[in-house]
């Protein structure tokens, strides 16, 4: 296929008319997917990454808060421990 002149009028209304059309596919695969996620979660399935950090280690955080509170062990070494960023173990802790 030959290519598109965008130097001419003709080349440049083509050129315009492909970048709508992907433009708009792009907008309906966007549209399908975010159905697709509503429809998993009115189904009660978990949509969007795994969780980090599953119970037993949030447990395991939360027991080693309570008794590092005086050995000075903080979140930042617990995160280490168990593999994720300090922020990440943070976040977890306050959601619950």
């Amino acid at each position: 296929m030959d290519g598109i002149d965008t130097n001419t009028a003709a080349g440049r209304m083509v050129f315009s008319m492909v970048g709508a059309i992907a433009e708009f596919e792009r907008s309906v695969i966007s549209e399908r997917t975010k159905a697709g996620m509503a429809a998993a979660q009115r189904r009660g399935r978990h949509v969007g990454r795994p969780a980090k950090l599953g119970a037993d280690q949030l447990d395991y955080a939360r027991r080693m808060l309570v008794e590092g509170e005086g050995e000075g062990e903080g979140r930042a070494e617990i995160a280490r421990t168990l593999g994720v960023d300090p922020s990440t173990l943070r976040r977890r802790l306050m959601k619950g």
